[in-house]
């Protein structure tokens, strides 16, 4: 069992009715002029502390509506959302943002963009920095703290933007596409490290992707929608051996998580 898993064990067994999540048949409708438009239908799952959930599905199923519901950068109109376990949550301070493209800010250093949480949040600089300093450590930047971000590579600069989602501790950690501008080889090196930096911090991690074998080699719990609007068409853990490595995507257990997702998305 790895150690996020043990976290999670423990804290099912301190209380195994609050997930730090609760969905129950959410429901989100965009509305223009006199036209509704469904993008979120029917969504439920439960998502605990120290779980990484893979939201897999086809283009415009409403995934990335999910996060920006989850960020409460929207609001929802129907069905039931609890965040934070019974605790107090403010999504301002207990949510980290991941997105496709890094979105670092040109004119910052590699140190001031991690920092740009904390300045916004009015966090102690002291303390912040040598945050910022640790995690630039664990995600692999250590020597381009001064470094401005058209000097790093592609997942270099997605590595500087996981360790600016991690500066203000959050709770849970969205992640919209993180790697899908990558080389297919840079992203396998990043699903590896996705892997590495959850099982360090023990973070609640959501990951959109489009990729199914992504989605399973990333996820402890796997949660499938289907074409827009989007409906849960299955939420399960992924039970493989851990530490994962890439070789477990040729093993039979993988193969068969794999079609499952195929199954319920109607590929054949």
């Amino acid at each position: 069992m790895n150690a996020a898993a043990q976290r999670r064990t423990l804290a099912d067994d301190a209380d195994a009715d609050q997930p730090l999540i609760r969905m129950r048949k959410l429901r989100k409708v965009y509305r223009k002029k006199n036209e509704e438009f469904l993008a979120v239908s029917d969504v439920s799952m439960d998502i605990h502390a120290g779980d990484m959930v893979s939201l897999v599905g086809p283009s415009g199923c409403g995934k990335s509506t999910l996060l920006k519901i989850l960020a409460d950068l929207q609001g929802h109109d129907g069905g039931l959302l609890q965040v934070g376990g019974g605790e107090d949550f403010q999504p301002g301070r207990d949510v980290g943002m991941v997105f496709q493209q890094p979105v670092l800010l040109k004119w910052r250093t590699i140190l001031d963009n991690v920092l740009l949480p904390a300045d916004i949040l009015g966090l102690p600089r002291k303390a912040a920095v040598a945050r910022a300093h640790e995690l630039l450590e664990m995600v692999g930047l250590a020597g381009f703290a001064d470094s401005l971000p058209y000097e790093l590579s592609g997942g270099m600069q997605q590595r500087a933007a996981i360790a600016r989602a991690l500066i203000h501790d959050p709770k849970l950690v969205l992640m919209d596409e993180p790697f899908g501008a990558l080389d297919a080889l840079t992203r396998e090196k990043m699903n590896l490290e996705m892997l590495r930096i959850w099982e360090e911090t023990g973070k609640t991690f959501i990951v959109v992707t489009h990729s199914i074998q992504e989605a399973v080699f990333l996820g402890s719990h796997c949660a499938v929608l289907t074409a827009g609007p989007a409906r849960m068409a299955d939420f399960f853990p992924i039970e493989l051996p851990g530490p994962r490595r890439l070789h477990v995507k040729t093993s039979p257990a993988f193969g068969g998580y794999v079609r499952r997702i195929y199954d319920l998305l109607g590929v054949e």
